[in-house]
C-alpha cells in the first residue's frame, strides 16, 4: 500500500526542499534511503531500464531513449515522448534534468492519452536552456499560463532539480530548491490563463484529475535522473 501524505501538510510547508535538496546531491541516483520509502516516495526510474515507461500511444519505449550511467537520456531522432505506465492523481514529483546547449523538453502531468499530442491534455513544466533556448517560456514555467519572477536554473550540461506538486487544493512549482509559484489546477484563475493561451482550442487540456507523467521528446537532447514520486492525499 502507498503511503500518502496529506496536501495540506505539503502545501502549509512542513516539509524542508532544501534538506531534501542536500540529500539529493549526495545519494547515489535512483537510491531511496528507508525514511524515504516510509514517507511513501517511490522511483520513477531505477537508471537501469526504461521499466515504468513507454511511448505515448506505443507499447514499447523506442531506440531513442538510452540509459547510460544511471541517466535517462533522450539521444536518438524520433524519440518520441516517453510516458508513465502508471497514472496519478495527486503527487510531489522530484527530478533532476540536464538539456543540451539551446534545448528544450518538457515535463507533463495528467496526460491521457485521447489527444493527438500529449500537451494537448496535460499542462506543462518547461524544460529548456534559457540561455541559448529560443522559447520565449522559460524553464519551470508552466507554459503560457504561469511564469517565475526570476531564473534560478543552473546553465546548460549541469543538473537542475524540479519539483511539482499537484492536488485538488493547489500546486506549486519549485527550482533548485526554491518555490517558483503556487497555481490552482481548475480554478478560476488558472482557467482564465488557460482561455488567454493556445490551448483554449483543446477541450480535453487541464481537464483530467489524474493521468500519465510525460517526458517530453522536442527534438534536442535531454537527460533525466532520481524520478521520484509520492501520491498525496486531498482528503486532509
Amino acid at each position: 500500500m502507498k503511503t500518502q501524505v496529506t496536501a495540506f501538510a505539503l502545501l502549509a510547508g512542513v516539509f524542508v526542499l532544501t534538506g531534501w535538496s542536500a540529500k539529493a546531491a549526495e545519494r547515489k541516483p535512483e537510491l531511496l534511503s528507508e525514511q524515504e520509502r516510509r514517507a511513501g516516495w517511490q522511483s520513477l526510474f531505477d537508471g537501469k531500464t526504461t521499466d515504468g515507461w513507454r511511448n505515448y500511444r506505443k507499447e514499447g519505449v523506442s531506440s531513442g531513449w538510452v540509459v547510460e550511467n544511471g541517466e535517462l537520456i533522450r539521444r536518438g531522432k524520433g524519440a518520441g515522448d516517453l510516458i508513465t505506465r502508471e497514472k496519478f492523481g495527486s503527487f510531489e514529483l522530484i527530478l533532476d534534468y540536464k538539456i543540451s546547449m539551446g534545448g528544450n523538453s518538457g515535463l507533463m502531468f495528467h496526460v491521457t492519452e485521447e489527444a493527438e499530442k500529449p500537451w494537448q491534455t496535460g499542462p506543462e513544466l518547461q524544460i529548456q536552456d534559457n540561455a541559448a533556448g529560443k522559447d520565449p517560456q522559460k524553464a519551470g514555467w508552466l507554459y503560457q499560463l504561469y511564469r517565475a519572477e526570476q531564473d534560478l536554473t543552473k546553465p546548460a550540461g549541469e543538473w537542475n532539480e524540479l519539483r511539482l506538486v499537484v492536488t485538488q487544493k493547489g500546486g506549486e512549482v519549485w527550482m533548485n530548491g526554491q518555490r517558483y509559484y503556487s497555481f490552482v489546477k481548475g480554478g478560476d484563475d488558472w482557467n482564465e490563463r488557460v482561455a488567454k493561451s493556445k490551448f483554449a482550442k483543446f477541450p480535453l487540456f487541464g481537464k483530467a484529475v489524474e493521468g500519465h507523467i510525460c517526458l517530453q521528446d522536442h527534438g534536442n537532447g535531454v537527460a533525466f535522473r532520481n524520478i521520484r514520486i509520492r501520491a498525496l492525499d486531498d482528503r486532509s
